[in-house]
């Protein structure tokens, strides 16, 4: 059984096209793995006989001699960016001479991509939404995008990114990610802010929530609470400012709105479990 992170893409085309209903459209196989990364709705998607509603930023990911269908309405046409690969093999990719075969016609493909257990790789849907995942989202685009406009190593890039973006895709699918935009948003500023000291209240009025509720749903979103998640934030923060800064522990207390470096030290000593000077000259060594 082999393991995600052993996979070697080789993507052997990308493309932008419209779907507008045509007949090309139809039920059909292909002898390789594809992406189809819908830019908007709606419309509906045929994976081995059953139906997938299309929106804004579906991915559909294909393994090879998957039957699929596109019920697009020619009132309706929708773009999708399409990249074409191997998974498995680099040294004699199939994606680069991809085959289709449309029915009536018997499926028999002559030729696919090499395919090997892992459950890793199984795991990962046929159909997801981006849409809560604006990352993910960009740099797939990107990534169709490159292959036309990259005039040196091409290959070696696509290759490299395709692999780096299966892996945080799985992460994500694999990792509670919140997706409430409202708690998503206070997470930004939060992350960007994390040495102003808010009070709580002000942090759900930025989410125009009420506070029982937001309590809540800070709590299904991220697993801690909002006062909990903010502290995560600032020992971070604190050993960013440890290791890649000359300031004295006393400046960086201050700096994160500690009134001393006292309460500062004892927050730092028992969230790493070694004190803010032993873990400037030892970083690994932190529980």
């Amino acid at each position: 059984m082999k393991k995600l992170n052993e996979i070697t893409p080789h993507v052997g085309d990308s493309m932008y096209y419209l779907y507008d209903g045509s007949s090309n459209e139809k039920l059909r196989v292909c002898n390789v793995y594809a992406f189809h990364l819908f830019n908007d709705g709606p419309g509906e998607m045929e994976v081995n006989g059953k139906r997938y509603a299309i929106e804004n930023r579906t991915l559909i990911f294909l393994r090879p001699e998957e039957q699929h269908a596109f019920h697009i309405s020619s009132d309706r046409p929708l773009s999708s960016h399409n990249l074409y690969f191997d998974i498995w093999d680099r040294t004699i990719p199939v994606s680069v001479n991809r085959t289709f075969i449309y029915a009536p016609e018997p499926f028999v493909l002559h030729e696919t991509a090499a395919s090997y257990p892992c459950e890793e790789l199984d795991s990962l849907p046929c159909v997801f939404s981006l849409q809560p995942y604006p990352e993910l989202y960009e740099s797939l685009v990107t990534l169709a995008k490159l292959y036309h406009n990259a005039a040196f190593y091409r290959t070696e890039m696509m290759n490299s990114l395709l692999y780096a973006w299966i892996l945080n895709w799985y992460n994500t699918i694999h990792t509670h990610q919140p997706t409430d935009y409202r708690i998503v948003r206070l997470l930004a500023h939060l992350n960007d802010h994390p040495e102003q000291r808010e009070s709580v209240e002000a942090w759900w009025t930025f989410c125009g929530l009420k506070r029982t509720y937001f309590h809540a749903l800070f709590l299904r979103e991220t697993g801690l609470t909002p006062k909990a998640y903010h502290h995560k934030l600032l020992m971070r923060r604190a050993t960013h400012l440890l290791l890649e800064s000359d300031m004295s522990v006393t400046a960086i207390a201050e700096r994160l709105g500690y009134p001393s470096i006292h309460p500062f030290t004892r927050h730092f000593s028992a969230f790493y479990g070694v004190s803010p000077k032993h873990y400037r000259l030892q970083p690994h060594s932190s529980v």
